[in-house]
């Protein structure tokens, strides 16, 4: 019997996408006790991000669109991780 392996919403694969082109720029990174992205505030390296995505983009996307693709994810992560109890001031 062949089994066909079902695919994931567009939206998930692209936001997959956007993360792992920002952390392979060393944009953002995971939380090492919890595992969520965490933005690095780094602008070279999300300057470098935007240029992989504006060079290598998915197929069927602009070299726009993945930017802007990107850009989202990155609008969307914070710079703390929201499991970590807040720093003492």
């Amino acid at each position: 019997m062949l089994m066909t392996k079902e695919r994931r919403p567009a939206i998930r694969r692209l936001r997959g996408w956007a993360l792992s082109v920002l952390q392979e720029a060393g944009a953002i990174h995971e939380c090492e006790e919890h595992g969520w992205a965490k933005d690095r505030a780094d602008p070279h390296a999300r300057e470098h991000a935007l240029d992989i995505a504006r060079q290598e983009p998915p197929e069927g996307l602009s070299p726009d669109q993945a930017v802007g693709q990107v850009r989202e994810v990155l609008h969307s992560i914070g710079d703390t991780c929201p499991e970590c109890p807040p720093r003492p001031d």
